[in-house]
This record gives C-alpha cells, structure tokens and sequence, in this order.
C-alpha cells in the first residue's frame, strides 16, 4: 500500500525510469548498465519512501499519547508554548529520516481547534530553531477531557513539501491519517508540561503504534 500523497511522484518516477532504463538497454556496456541501474534505484526509492503499511490501532486509554510519526525521538524539553497553550508545555520533537515511514497520523482523540501552515526556510529538521524558523503545519487539538494538544509537521533540509487533510472543526480519532511530509522530516507534539512521558531521547517510535505518555489525570 502507497500513501496517496505520492501517487503523482511515483507515476513520474516510474517515467523517468523507463526512459533511462530504456536509454540504457539501447547504449549497452558499462555506461547502459549504470543508466539501467539507476532508473531501477529511482523508483524502488521513491516505491519505498511513500509506502504506507497498513496498522493496526489498539484500543488505549483516554489521555493516551501515541506517536504520530515513524523515527527517533530527539528533543523532549519544556517550553513557553505562544500559539495555541499561550503558557507553559511540554515538546517532544521526533526526527524522520528519508527511509522511515512518512505518513503522519493523529496523537490522540479529539476535535481540531487549530490549523495553520507556515512557509518557511529549510533548515536541517534536527537544527533548534527548525521548530520555529522551517516550513510547517500547526494543528491544535481539544481531547475530550479538555486538554490541549499541539502537533507540528515540520520540513527539513530535503523535504519541501508538506500536505495535511484535517481543518478547524474535524472530529478526529488516535492513528487516523493525516498527512504526509515529503523526503525527511520532523515532528513535534506539544502537550501540558505535567503529562507523563514514557519515551526518551534516541528511542525509536512507530506512528500509530508507540505510546508516547499520556496526558494529565483529569479531576472529578
């Protein structure tokens, strides 16, 4: 199965194969045997970075973090949150690399309260101020327990292209499909600083699939 996102991207990589592939076959020798090789490498890379596996989401607990992303855990840090917390929060960063799977998926239950995208500069995904500065989308979610969750799609120094399918008022469930951001991202998921995170630094995670935490205990 192969995210949607890259139906146009592989149709083209599967042109450009053919006629260098082609090329190749009719030059023969050492040369043909390269162009050959490389319209093959073309498209099983492109075939491979938007393939989009199909998981099963387990039923969890309300308050439950799930990943949204596929890759490695590289920030969790404390931050004064200005757009949708307009206070303190907590920032768990996850950086994707041009061979993770890139199909993003939503953290947890609740209704979008916030959508904006961000043109931006292109600096590398693991930079600092990549959260800030890069091309993004910001999504604000309402959990049904009345907390706040914000996720950032967020483009690096290769991915320039970043779509996303949810807007202000959608209704959305943990694990749906999102959205995608093309060739190396990353991802920040901002939540209330006293939410319980289970994951550390260098951890891998699975969109979907990893826990992340779980948001606060709600009072009765």
């Amino acid at each position: 199965m192969f995210a949607k996102e890259g139906y146009a991207l592989i149709a083209g990589a599967a042109i450009i194969a053919a006629v260098v592939g082609g090329l190749g076959w009719l030059n023969g020798g050492i040369v043909g045997i390269i162009l050959m090789c490389f319209g093959a490498f073309l498209l099983g890379f492109t075939l491979y970075f938007f393939r989009d596996p199909t998981r099963v989401i387990a039923t969890v607990p309300q308050n439950t973090l799930m990943s949204p992303a596929d890759g490695k855990v590289l920030l969790i840090d404390e931050i004064d949150e200005p757009l949708y917390f307009k206070g303190p929060a907590l920032k768990v960063s996850i950086f994707l690399s041009p061979l993770n799977v890139h199909v993003n998926r939503i953290p947890t239950d609740g209704v979008i309260e916030f959508d904006e995208y961000v043109s931006g500069d292109y600096l590398v995904a693991w930079h600092e101020k990549a959260s800030e500065l890069n091309e993004r989308s910001q999504l604000g979610l309402m959990t049904p327990s009345g907390h706040k969750v914000l996720f950032k799609q967020i483009a690096g120094a290769v991915a320039r292209r970043i779509v996303y399918h949810v807007t202000v008022g959608d209704t959305v469930k943990l694990g749906d499909r999102f959205g995608i951001v093309k060739f190396g991202s990353r991802m920040d998921v901002i939540v209330p600083r006293d939410s319980n995170i289970t994951v550390s630094i260098g951890d891998k995670v699975t969109g979907g699939l990893t826990v992340l935490g779980h948001l606060p205990e709600v009072s009765n």
